[in-house]
């Protein structure tokens, strides 16, 4: 299997990254701004709703029906989009799917393609891939343009570009537009943005998109968007072609009514988004003759054997969770090493690549449960954290490294203090000694080893001189006298 999941396979321990990303003062201003303003619109369309928790009740089932039975309704999509005039392509992995869009596109004779924004592309690099193939690509999307223009990487599900601020945009556009006389104003940058896009969308023959939805009951496909930059690009090229994650499919039409309601509240706190776009295959003299599927899997499969991992499939993308989490908050989502980021990026990801990505990212939680109260389909991040833990510390003791780790011994030694009521209550007795040496204004601070970990940024107040057992036992004296 070959599965992409950022710029390298391995990502960087999320510890080490987080380190980096904490000292940029202004990446950490950029994304607490930005997640504060998309937080306070959500809560002002959640509130409207009097129906919104039975909202999260029917997308969840939904989700959970469609996964359980996703073979059944893949077949049934691929059956009735083709029935429309579209062609379904199957790819198992990135290298799959990737080697159909650069066989497709040169059989339509393309060397350019215009792209509106998916995640699943960058999932497997598909820019990247287009380019060694001598294609260029031009994504359309303004975050996911800014981003392409930076050399950069994606930084929010919904929001790309999150972590840049006006300023900065305005130098990148400056640079790849050959337009020095452009200043940071808000509205100017917009117009030069539309100029460069426009005269990609008039003349690029082929398009590459990815879905929201794609309804098994008419094969059709859906994208949701804010901008019309995606419009144009689904609709104006003579080719489209789209990527979607297996995942991704739905029963029926009338499914699509709670997602439409609950996704753009809880992506961008708006009520409904401004562009949303329903087609199934072709129409002859209207839109893209030629409409072409890929199908991708790419570890998706691996994740429908357990009920827990299963869940993961059933996100919508709408990076709610992101919004609310507070490590996320503070640093961004370059440091999760992947184009997933935020809570649903420290599940999903190390899943993909059957936690051979990164084996830290499920760490990279406070298990605050603050995801899984604003996820619209009702995820429970928080327990998946906890069973992916669960999974990497017996993989990892299950290895000679793993069992002579310090953090193995310690828990066996602690295992083997806490089955005996009188080793339990020496180690009081030496813990209240040993702490002597690094309490400071009633606090433990200092620690060595990797308990040093903890006190370094937390607060640790010390063992009491008296335990409740100790205490219980001198009440029972005074009383029995």
């Amino acid at each position: 299997m070959n599965v992409r999941v950022g710029k390298t396979a391995t990502a960087s321990s999320f510890p080490v990254a987080a380190k980096r990303a904490l000292a940029d003062e202004q990446l950490r201003r950029n994304v607490q701004h930005a997640t504060n303003v998309i937080r306070e619109k959500r809560s002002l369309r959640v509130e409207e709703m009097s129906d919104w928790q039975q909202l999260r009740d029917a997308g969840s089932a939904i989700k959970a029906h469609t996964l359980h039975y996703l073979d059944h309704y893949l077949v049934e999509f691929e059956r009735k989009c083709e029935r429309a005039g579209g062609h379904v392509h199957w790819a198992r992995d990135a290298g799959e799917a990737n080697a159909i869009a650069i066989q497709l596109i040169r059989q339509y004779g393309g060397t350019e393609v215009i792209k509106v924004k998916t995640m699943t592309s960058d999932e497997i690099q598909m820019n990247a891939a287009l380019q060694v193939a001598g294609i260029t690509p031009y994504e359309t999307d303004l975050a996911d343009m800014i981003v392409q223009m930076g050399d950069d990487e994606p930084s929010h599900i919904v929001v790309p570009a999150l972590h840049r601020n006006r300023f900065e945009i305005a130098e990148m556009f400056r640079r790849n537009m050959s337009r020095p006389e452009l200043t940071a104003e808000p509205g100017e940058l917009a117009s030069a943005a539309r100029d460069y896009l426009r005269e990609r969308f008039m003349r690029v023959k082929i398009g590459i998109c990815g879905a929201n939805f794609a309804i098994a009951e008419t094969g059709a496909v859906c994208v949701v968007e804010s901008e019309g930059n995606g419009r144009m690009c689904i609709t104006m090229p003579e080719t489209l072609i789209a990527l979607i994650g297996i995942e991704k499919v739905i029963p029926t039409m009338q499914d699509l009514e709670v997602f439409l309601q609950t996704l753009p509240r809880s992506a961008t706190g708006e009520r409904m988004n401004p562009y949303n776009s329903l087609w199934t295959g072709v129409l002859p003299g209207d839109g893209p003759q030629a409409f072409h599927v890929i199908l991708l899997d790419n570890g998706r499969s691996d994740l429908l054997v357990e009920d827990r991992e299963r869940e993961t499939l059933a996100c919508i993308r709408c990076g709610a969770c992101l919004n609310a989490c507070p490590v996320y908050r503070e640093t961004g989502g370059k440091a999760y090493g992947s184009i997933y980021s935020g809570p649903i990026g420290a599940i999903l990801s190390p899943q993909l690549q059957q936690l051979k990505h990164s084996r830290s990212l499920p760490y990279a939680s406070t298990l605050c449960g603050a995801c899984y109260e604003v996820c619209p389909v009702k995820i429970n991040i928080p327990e998946t954290l906890i069973h992916l833990r669960g999974r990497i510390t017996r993989e990892e003791q299950s290895t000679l490294r793993g069992k002579l780790s310090p953090e193995n011994i310690a828990m066996q030694a602690v295992a083997k203090i806490f089955l005996s009521p009188r080793r339990y209550e020496a180690a009081q007795r030496f813990a209240r000694i040993a702490q002597l040496l690094f309490q400071h204004q009633g606090q433990v601070t200092g620690l060595p080893g990797i308990a040093g970990g903890w006190t370094r940024f937390r607060d640790l107040r010390p063992i009491p001189k008296q335990s409740f057992r100790e205490w219980w036992n001198m009440r029972g004296e005074k009383e029995s006298k």
